[in-house]
């Protein structure tokens, strides 16, 4: 394993981002979503990531000098088209003007269409909840489910994540599926079996095996409950935001897809907590948060650190192949 700090791997990211061409400002809101997967333990979605955006940026896959594009402005629904760049700097965006919007209208909703992988969802949570807000984010990606009583895919892991200000924040943050897709290819990379009930090979067949899991389907959460949550996120990003279903999305994973853009379409939603009360100023929040530590519980993501104010000296750890590729990258790259 290999040690790096947040600093010394948020520069990193964000020096082979912009020698595959993306602009400085976007590399280095990219690099700190990047890492701070990684800072909360999620590397599947961290630096692990790094080669595959890099390679689909150098084989057109991913748009390195995107621009947002406004679609729709209204008061409390914004939607932009990616313009097929990276969905970490876009996700972010899109979440700093839904509370900017949500702060005078008491709710708002962003849509991105056209754009990619954004790594773990719940970073984009952060800027409603440093704002006092409540944040509900979902996304989309390859299909990799297959419907409940199917046997093809047709549903990606369909991530939804949610911010509540509590103190400290609650943080939601799951893949629908029964294990996020990541976490599969990290097993790969590390030649470990899966968990019984995780996957299934393309045929259909129950896999512990980590290879045959990425070519084949993964398990919902919670069986059919499970499925039903992933239709609804593939409702609010594919279906209604688009422009692609989870079943025309090119793998990030597969090589020879590189050069297709994925267009995965993310949605936003922001709400003024302090508008939401029937009865006005409480202490609703802090007693429940104080209810739950009696009863010996944390709250979700309590201890998940605040993505938007990193501390640089703090130490992170990734594997030996994670580490050997990053080298290549800097090598191929001239950094």
């Amino acid at each position: 394993m290999a040690q790096l700090t947040v600093g010394s791997a948020t520069q990193l990211a964000k020096s082979l981002l912009k020698a595959a061409g993306v602009p400085d400002q976007e590399a280095d809101v990219t690099a700190r979503c990047i890492v701070a997967s990684d800072r909360w333990g999620i590397g599947s979605h961290g630096l692990m990531r790094l080669p595959f955006y890099l390679a689909r940026l150098q084989a057109g896959g991913i748009k390195a000098d995107a621009k947002l594009k406004v679609v729709t402005d209204l008061p409390s629904l914004v939607v932009f088209d990616g313009d097929d760049g990276l969905g970490h700097w876009q996700l972010q965006k899109a979440a700093e003007v839904a509370a900017e919007r949500a702060a005078i209208n008491g709710i708002a909703a962003v849509g991105v269409g056209r754009s990619n992988h954004c790594g773990a969802l719940g970073i984009y949570v952060w800027p409603m909840i440093n704002r006092g807000l409540v944040g509900i984010a979902f996304s989309t990606g390859p299909a990799v489910m297959p419907p409940w009583g199917g046997n093809s895919a047709l549903l990606s892991t369909s991530p939804i994540a949610a911010g509540i200000p509590t103190n400290p924040p609650t943080v939601v943050d799951l893949a629908t599926s029964a294990v996020a897709r990541g976490k599969i290819q990290a097993k790969a990379q590390a030649g470990a079996e899966l968990e019984p009930g995780w996957a299934f090979t393309k045929d259909g067949s129950p896999t512990t095996d980590a290879k045959e899991a990425l070519a084949g389907m993964l398990a919902p959460l919670g069986g059919v409950k499970g499925y039903a949550i992933a239709v609804l996120v593939e409702s609010l990003t594919g279906m209604l935001v688009g422009p692609s279903l989870a079943k025309d999305i090119p793998d990030m994973f597969a090589s020879e897809q590189d050069a297709n853009p994925q267009k995965i379409s993310h949605f936003i939603i922001a709400i003024d907590s302090a508008k939401l009360s029937v009865d006005g100023e409480n202490t609703r929040t802090a007693d429940f948060s104080a209810l739950v530590n009696a009863a010996g519980g944390r709250l979700p993501g309590a201890n998940r650190s605040n993505p938007e104010r990193p501390d640089i000296a703090e130490n992170i750890t990734i594997t030996d192949s994670v580490a050997d590729q990053l080298a290549q990258w800097s090598s191929k790259l001239g950094i």
